[in-house]
């Protein structure tokens, strides 16, 4: 017997269907159940259940006890899904390195498989804080989600994105964000090729499964050892009243998740096909760490390149010197945002390529990519000096 709901006929049928239809993978009742009472209402389990089970030889497939999809499955990694932007800036290029105007998804979807030997990324691992609301508010100083610090000593705090206030769908979407983004990204890898994706302490839980339930494979975490001015405060309204407590430990650390694609054979056989596997040590007689002491981005990088998630060169330079272990291959910044990747990888004398959808941000990295390059050789005086671009 179906336990009726209250609802609508027909209302749970098409919420749960819409939950399944957005999912990127499989859900269980519970997650089921979480979707479709967000889109509807409170919604008796009882009643989704019912459904489920009724329509488990029909519309859906029942993956296993209490998973279930869509019979028709949205289309593979290998399947084109993605438009290019309609409007494409001539590619940026400057010494080793190219930047394309464009929507990452569409254009790793065109890449040939096994043409990427390595990726290293800061994504907007909030996705919210980089929607077209959000960033016209940071822009025009009003925060909207991202916080605008007060000066501290005199000096201009950088923004920063209040994750806290994301709500559960949010947190649903950048799960599904990235685990699309690795199922479609991982064709493109050659076998062994790391991949290194910077995180928050309140998310990176829920990049890590995202891309873990995409197949690759979990290697660890590098720590950028950095006070990032996140958390210390006491309570807001009450600072008096509760003088000496703090609610969030202030941030002294940056976890950059490490995984790679599955290897073909053993490590020295990968190294020997596809020259990925491993990182390149700092010298023959240290191997490479996962602690990178790292300052704050100085006010000086950041007048090269004005994103509001810039990382310091110093920091970069070590991390994509790394994870190429023969000097050999292509690095691929998918949300190239200040094109910094690009211009570390340059330093150390690695091909790189840069994706940006922004095209703010995409004009700030054509900007900043040959300052930033030149930053450490060159000095504040030597970059800001109108620089020539090569474009393509």
């Amino acid at each position: 017997m179906v336990i009726s709901s209250g609802k609508p006929p027909g209302q749970v049928r098409d919420a749960v269907i819409k939950a399944l239809r957005e999912a990127v993978t499989p859900l269980t009742v519970k997650e089921i159940t979480q979707r479709v009472e967000g889109e509807i209402g409170e919604t008796p389990t009882s009643s989704i259940r019912s459904y489920l089970r009724l329509n488990a030889q029909g519309v859906l497939v029942r993956e296993s006890r209490g998973v279930y999809r869509l019979r028709a499955e949205s289309p593979g990694p290998r399947q084109k899904r993605f438009e290019p932007l309609a409007e494409h800036e001539p590619s940026f290029r400057y010494q080793k390195s190219v930047l394309h105007h464009d929507d990452c998804f569409a254009w790793i979807e065109r890449q040939s498989k096994n043409s990427i030997h390595a990726v290293v990324t800061d994504p907007p691992y909030g996705l919210f804080e980089y929607s077209e609301e959000q960033q016209s508010k940071l822009r025009k100083g009003r925060g909207g989600v991202w916080r605008i610090p007060p000066s501290f000593d005199g000096n201009t705090r950088s923004p920063l994105p209040r994750f806290t206030t994301l709500d559960k769908r949010q947190l649903d979407a950048i799960s599904d964000f990235f685990y699309l983004w690795a199922s479609i990204l991982r064709p493109a890898l050659t076998p062994g090729a790391n991949v290194i994706v910077a995180s928050n302490p309140l998310l990176s839980h829920i990049l890590s499964n995202s891309l873990a339930k995409a197949g690759l494979e979990r290697r660890g975490e590098i720590i950028r050892l950095t006070m990032t001015m996140r958390g210390g405060d006491r309570p807001k309204g009450a600072l008096e009243e509760f003088s000496n407590v703090t609610v969030l430990p202030r941030s002294m650390w940056e976890p950059w998740l490490l995984f790679r694609e599955p290897l073909e054979g053993r490590v020295q056989d990968n190294l020997r096909k596809w020259a990925t596997g491993g990182f390149r040590r700092p010298s023959a007689d240290k191997p490479f760490g996962d602690v990178i002491p790292s300052a704050p981005t100085q006010p000086g990088e950041r007048k090269l390149a004005p994103h509001p998630s810039l990382k310091p060169q110093a920091f970069l330079r070590q991390l994509t010197r790394a994870v190429l272990p023969l000097e050999r291959g292509i690095i691929l910044d998918p949300f190239a945002g200040s094109g910094s990747t690009l211009a570390a990888t340059n330093a150390v004398g690695y091909e790189s390529i840069g994706i940006e959808k922004d095209q703010h941000y995409f004009n700030i990295a054509r900007d900043g990519i040959p300052k930033l390059t030149n930053y450490a050789r060159s000095g504040i005086a030597e970059t800001c000096r109108p620089s020539s671009h090569e474009v393509s």
